[in-house]
């Protein structure tokens, strides 16, 4: 039995839906700025993701009901998008001029964001790569990169933003 491939985003030349974008508390700025632009460039929404790894969908959707997967370890904010993320998002788009939203997402990012996109018609989902720290190269390790996650899984376009790029010395300039 032949598969169906997914349906793929329009390629009329012009994007409709918003791009989403992943973010999270201490995220570096270069991420929601590249995002921004290119709303803006393609006169579409920003949707910021934030993806709750504590709690999990319940009933299997992006921003519908969720649960928390440890119970007894939850404190009066459950269930919130940090107000400092808010915040930081906020300022850092106040003079970008760009129609802009936060929505809560639950479980592992990469899926969540996979699901959103999906829920929302998103037109690019917009991720960065890790700091180059020894506690991030530890998380890949395990758990693997949302942006692998993402464009090995996901039909529409994922743009990944490098954070803090190794640039190779070029000693052919010499």
């Amino acid at each position: 039995m032949t598969e169906t491939p997914a349906p793929r985003p329009e390629a009329s030349g012009s994007m409709s839906g918003p791009i989403l974008v992943g973010v999270m508390p201490g995220q570096h700025p270069i991420v929601l700025e590249q995002a921004a632009l290119v709303a803006a460039a393609a006169r579409v929404p920003l949707l910021c993701g934030y993806a709750d790894v504590t709690v999990y969908p319940v009933d299997g959707s992006t921003g519908g009901p969720a649960a928390p997967i440890d119970p007894d370890g939850v404190d009066e904010d459950f269930g919130g998008i940090p107000e400092s993320l808010t915040q930081a998002i906020d300022d850092q788009l106040a003079a970008r001029g760009v129609e802009w939203s936060v929505v809560q997402l639950a479980g592992e990012p990469a899926r969540a964001l996979a699901r959103e996109a999906e829920a929302v018609g998103a037109s690019m989902i917009v991720v960065g790569t890790r700091e180059h720290k020894l506690a991030a190269a530890v998380k890949e390790l395990t758990a693997g990169s949302v942006a692998r996650h993402l464009f090995h899984r996901q039909v529409r376009p994922v743009l990944v933003v490098p954070v803090n790029p190794r640039v190779p010395i070029d000693d052919d300039d010499d």
